[in-house]
């Protein structure tokens, strides 16, 4: 299986204030896995959460969890089947990004690309925007 770094669409126009157009995309690869983890923990009806919180020797650190609550700030969106909630805070550095995940015995895991880091850490889970 071909787990090569896609680009994403960055031309692509924003979406109008009060559309639903998803602000991070997910390989086929990435989203397979994230229904494989909400299977294998009996999580049906959870959402992939993705944000950004200060730290990491970056700056910013991403954040994937598991969640069955969307706040009054969340978006929800659709992408390849998995129902993705991003908070607006992180909507700010996340819009864009494409995650990845990669099955490898070291280094392997959810991988970020956003092109809206100036800078990113060599093990890829912080970033300066």
């Amino acid at each position: 299986m071909d787990h090569s770094t896609q680009t994403p669409n960055t031309t692509a126009p924003l979406p109008i204030a009060g559309q639903s157009a998803a602000l991070v995309d997910l390989t086929d690869a990435a989203a397979a896995e994230a229904k494989k983890r909400i299977a294998d923990a009996g999580l049906q009806g959870h959402h992939l959460r993705i944000g950004v919180q200060g730290g990491g020797c970056s700056g910013l650190m991403y954040q994937l969890a598991f969640d069955d609550q969307v706040g009054k700030f969340d978006k929800v969106f659709d992408v390849k089947g998995v129902s993705v909630v991003v908070d607006l805070k992180s909507a700010l550095y996340l819009r864009g990004v494409l995650i990845d995940y990669v099955s490898a015995m070291v280094g392997g895991g959810f991988k970020f690309s956003n092109p809206n880091a100036s800078k990113s850490c060599g093990c890829g889970t912080s970033f300066s925007a």
